[in-house]
């Protein structure tokens, strides 16, 4: 099903838009890709996932939506992810959108966490969503209408338990979300952040939604049911059209009435 066949909305400012997604062969990533393609968008995207990576691609093409350009890159290498901005960049000859998504939520203890580990999670969690974003800001400026959105998550306001590098992370992306608003603002780019709630994920049904834990989030969610992926790539594809342009600097938060 395309767009114009769909209950939801269609932004003009979209069509033909050049996108960049890190992280976006599964979950969250996933509907990102999904969602901006149908819009018309032409999308790439960074994962490491070279399977699910092809299948997405082959799926959206399949319906008639632009193919995404897949990009091997794994996030925690910082000269590799600014080698894959340059050539996304080459190849859709410049970028007006970029979402930061890719993340890992392994869960932890805090007695566990050595000075690797942390690094590690930095790594995979925060680096790469400053250092992604300071290789594709010249073309961000020059679209003249940027957007990045970053992704962090509830996880810090609640907070989360079983995750405090992550949930240190998450924190410090709103931080890093609002000092860039400011930064770049003079040229026209806008810096957002989503926080995310629950989303259910083939990921989170697989390897943390037990029973227990689907009854905690329907208990604190003002929203009796679980929410979707694609319930926050809405946000996202509003976050990135024309019809937000006086909105920067924000935290916008899905989570089906959590905090």
């Amino acid at each position: 099903m395309t767009n114009s066949d769909s209950k939801f909305a269609i932004y003009p400012s979209l069509k033909g838009r050049r996108v960049l997604i890190t992280g976006g062969a599964t979950g969250i990533g996933e509907a990102f890709v999904s969602r901006f393609a149908e819009q018309g968008a032409q999308v790439a995207f960074f994962d490491i996932q070279d399977y699910a990576a092809s299948q997405l691609c082959e799926q959206i093409a399949a319906k008639g939506d632009p193919k995404p350009i897949y990009l091997r890159c794994d996030m925690t290498d910082t000269e590799a992810a600014r080698a894959s901005v340059a050539s996304a960049i080459e190849t859709m000859q410049g970028l007006d959108v970029l979402i930061n998504n890719a993340a890992n939520d392994q869960r932890h203890t805090v007695e566990e966490v050595t000075p690797e580990y942390w690094d590690r999670m930095m790594a995979v969690n925060l680096r790469h969503q400053f250092f992604v974003t300071q290789a594709a800001l010249p073309a961000l400026k020059e679209s003249g209408a940027g957007s990045i959105i970053h992704m962090s998550s509830i996880s810090w306001i609640i907070p989360s338990v079983g995750v405090p590098v992550y949930v240190t992370a998450k924190a410090a992306i709103v931080g890093l979300s609002r000092t860039l608003a400011h930064e770049v603002g003079k040229d026209n780019v806008r810096v957002n952040a989503i926080l995310p709630g629950a989303i259910i994920t083939e990921k989170q049904r697989r390897l943390w939604l037990t029973p227990e834990y689907s009854a905690e989030i329907l208990a604190n969610q003002a929203l009796k049911r679980h929410l979707v992926a694609d319930e926050v790539a809405r946000l996202a594809l509003f976050l990135a059209a024309d019809d937000s342009s006086a909105i920067t600097g924000q935290s916008h938060i899905v989570d089906g009435g959590w905090v």
